[in-house]
């Protein structure tokens, strides 16, 4: 296995929305996706997201999906929104090397803060976090209002 990681680009968009499929069927949630490819191209060509791949011989296999955002708290942070390997690539670093690539962009980005969520009851994630030296906060609360 020869893992390769980088930027995404536009022809990648569709096999990140296969991806956040794939996450949210893990998460035993799948009719919650209802962004359409044409969302995901409307919000990368508009510099609303970014992502970085992991590729095994040109297929894409993994991805984190950021984007910018202010803390009042901490000012400028990088939220990652979907953090998704799949199964078979699972325990192998690649969740490493895209994290760490994460990272890396909240520095380039001159960013004081790094934040995003994890389910309860992903063990195996939670544990990953904090061995990144992850806070992983369990006292707020989510809040939304879906249009």
């Amino acid at each position: 296995m020869a893992i390769t990681t980088r930027k995404a680009t536009k022809k990648d968009l569709q096999a990140i929305l296969d991806l956040v499929i794939g996450l949210a069927i893990y998460e035993k949630m799948p009719e919650s996706v209802t962004a359409s490819i044409d969302d995901y191209t409307k919000a990368f060509e508009d510099g609303l997201i970014s992502s970085h791949v992991a590729e095994d011989d040109g297929e894409i296999v993994g991805m984190a999906l950021y984007y910018d955002t202010f803390s009042t708290w901490k000012g400028k942070m990088l939220y990652l929104e979907d953090f998704y390997v799949q199964e078979g690539y699972r325990s192998k670093g690649v969740g490493q090397l895209l994290f760490d690539q994460y990272i890396a962009e909240a520095k380039i980005r001159n960013c004081n803060m790094v934040k995003w969520e994890v389910i309860d009851w992903n063990i195996k994630a939670v544990k990953f976090y904090e061995r990144n030296g992850a806070i992983v906060e369990k006292c707020w609360w989510d809040c939304k209002i879906i249009f």
